[in-house]
């Protein structure tokens, strides 16, 4: 695999260790890097390791979202034969607009992979936001170092599941010493980092002062050291407070071990919040206890190697510290943090990239027999359960139950299939992902089935050969008819405003025809699920698999219908009041219009139903046209707002029955 990675902060040498073990797994990765970086607060040149295959770039501006590369490097690398572009930057970054533009103009189709950080939901000025959106509608992956920078990347538009990577460390370096142990008295606080207003150093200050079995190291610096010395010195507190300096390497990894406990007091801002805390995994993997304060990433980052305090509260500092730097609790903690800590060792990190790269690529998951979970999302009507259930003996099957009822239960059980309870009707979407997040299921490829379809455990298996077939199918769905034997239609090409508006004046086949398979019976590829992730929560019922599907697609996938399988479907079978079902159905085309293609994107595609209903509720009679008239009144008025309506409506109808 040929990978060109792009990442200005790699020019700090121990951060290239990821690059250097990513190598080791037969990946061809040439790296370019900034010549010099301000990191911390000093420049750093890129020093390479003899051999070393990193190339230093020329960079104009100083800002990390507001820089650019030189770009005659950029472009002679672009211009090799490529797998993967990994750009480790900021998605609204001037950087990686400049890499992209460069990507296309080189006519390079290798897919790309973006890194993000921000874990506050900006919304970002033109262009910026612009550039934003597009890169991430078109990325391949995204790799985070926090959880919420990876549902705001979702959000944003990237298609497919975030990858979370933390922030590495090498583990050889970072060691625990096994001799130490706090003393009964006096208790070593160290904090390392920069000096400034939002690390929260003033509250951890506050907090010595509270309690004077309290002794402090401090190893950073920064534009706040002044005004932090003259509240040590008010405060009375100067003689156990000791200034360390910016420590680095060999001596952090020492000052890390020298102490009973790492104060991370950060303070959340309007413009920050704590991403990662680098510092924190440090001296977790050396053995030494956290306190942090519950910012950002921190909660996350620490776990059960530390403890969490509000922020800005020097007396729940104060007794944490004690807490954490006192045996028992010292020694638990300190057991639980060197655990902890090898969990971002720079191997492990390097090998979740790699995995991450060839998801990109649609590599397989696993060698071997390939297995396929049958997963039914079922709410009442116990009969349809059983009857979908009895010819897929041998299969491993969940059933989770949006209904909690005990007779679906019993029809699970008799089966021999896993009854999941999920405690609420969340709808099919909610349902299929707490089936996709069981272990069991986890890595098979994940036959769909609604309660009101039926399949042969044979036509499973043709659907199976087909999928396996092509490497880029994401999803394939049989030939289906109803309970008379009519044909009920299973492709459909992929909505979009354009398509309304050419469906509106009877133009649809002359669109693009790029389709995708309804959900009722409907085989997903295990590596699929792994990239795109689950269904999208907010469709409640209907146009979840359609969202599903459109997502694949920006990733590379492709649905196909299999036509030599013809199974039972009886739509709507589970469903007994057509209005709310209706109501849904359009509700979740307007979700769906408003998050692909925005409020513009719906406002067309809106206009187009209006338009066309109207026409055909003048030109047509009967049934029919009163149909018509009423799908232009619902738009008229709005779905989302439609359905809001009808079930507040059904739900005061059923609290009265």
């Amino acid at each position: 695999m040929r990978v060109l990675r792009l990442s200005h902060s790699a020019v700090v040498t121990a951060w290239r260790a990821r690059d250097r073990l990513i190598r080791a797994h037969d990946i061809d990765l040439r790296l370019l890097s900034a010549k010099v970086w301000d990191e911390g607060g000093r420049n750093v040149t890129l020093t390479p390791h003899p051999g070393e295959q990193v190339t230093g770039v020329a960079t104009r501006g100083k800002h990390p979202a507001l820089f650019v590369y030189d770009p005659r490097p950029v472009w002679r690398e672009l211009r090799r034969p490529l797998d993967v572009i990994d750009i480790h930057e900021e998605p609204f970054a001037l950087a990686t607009a400049e890499v992209l533009l460069l990507r296309r103009l080189a006519r390079q189709p290798a897919p790309y992979v973006l890194y993000s950080a921000q874990n506050l939901d900006k919304r970002y000025p033109v262009p910026f936001r612009w550039l934003e959106r597009w890169a991430l509608r078109h990325a391949a992956a995204v790799q985070v170092c926090n959880a919420e920078a990876g549902r705001i990347v979702e959000r944003k538009g990237f298609p497919g599941r975030s990858t979370l990577l933390g922030l590495g460390i090498d583990t050889s370096q970072f060691t625990p010493r096994p001799d130490h142990r706090p003393t009964t008295g006096e208790i070593c606080v160290g904090y390392a980092g920069r000096f400034e207003s939002h690390k929260g150093v003033g509250v951890l200050l506050e907090a010595l002062a509270l309690e004077p079995r309290l002794h402090l190291q401090l190893a950073g610096a920064g534009p706040s050291e002044a005004r932090l010395r003259t509240q040590a010195a008010e405060l009375g507190i100067e003689p156990r407070i000791t200034w360390r300096g910016s420590l680095s390497g060999a001596a952090l990894a020492d000052f890390y071990r020298e102490i009973d406990v790492l104060a991370v007091p950060s303070l959340t801002t309007p413009s920050w919040i704590e991403q990662f805390g680098r510092v924190a995994v440090e001296a977790m993997a050396c053995g030494t206890p956290v306190v942090a304060s519950a910012s950002g990433a921190l909660p996350d980052v620490v776990g059960d190697g530390g403890l969490l305090v509000p922020e800005a509260d020097p007396h729940a500092l104060a007794e944490a510290l004690v807490r954490a730097g006192t045996e028992p609790e010292h020694g638990r903690l300190s057991a639980a943090a060197t655990a902890r800590g090898v969990h971002y060792d720079w191997r492990q990190i390097a090998a979740d990239q790699v995995e991450m790269y060839r998801r990109m690529l649609h590599e397989p998951l696993a060698t071997g027999e390939r297995r396929v979970h049958v997963v039914l999302v079922a709410y009442g009507s116990p009969d349809l359960v059983d009857r979908a259930l009895a010819p897929l003996v041998g299969f491993d099957i969940t059933v989770v139950d949006n209904s909690s009822r005990t007779d679906i239960a019993e029809v699970a059980a008799r089966h021999g299939a896993a009854y999941v309870d999920p405690d609420r009707n969340g709808g099919f979407g909610a349902g299929v992902n707490v089936a996709l997040g069981r272990p069991d299921v986890a890595g098979a490829d994940v036959l769909l089935l609604n309660p009101d379809a039926v399949i042969s455990p044979a036509e499973v298996h043709i659907l199976h050969t087909h999928l396996l077939a092509d490497p880029d199918l994401a999803s394939v769905a049989p030939a289906q008819h109803d309970a008379d034997g009519s044909p009920s239609r299973v492709a459909w090409p992929l909505p979009s405003p354009g398509r309304s508006v050419l469906e509106a004046v009877g133009l649809g086949r002359l669109g693009p025809q790029n389709t995708y398979v309804i959900g009722a019976i409907m085989l997903l590829r295990a590596e699929a699920l792994a990239q795109v992730g689950g269904f999208d929560e907010r469709f409640f019922l209907y146009a979840e698999e359609t969202d599903w599907a459109v997502r694949a697609a920006h990733l590379g996938w492709r649905h196909v219908l299999v036509s030599e399988v013809d199974a039972l479907h009886i739509g709507a079978a589970t469903s007994g009041n057509s209005d709310v079902r209706e109501a849904h159905f359009h509700a979740s085309q307007e979700i769906y219009q408003r998050k692909h293609f925005g409020a513009t994107g719906w406002q067309v595609a809106r206009w187009a139903q209006i338009a066309g209903a109207a026409a055909r509720g003048v030109v047509l009679s009967g049934e029919r046209g009163a149909q018509a008239r009423g799908r232009a009144r619902r738009y008229l008025r709005g779905p989302l707002a439609v359905r809001a309506a009808i079930v507040r409506t059904s739900d005061r109808s059923e609290s009265t029955t």
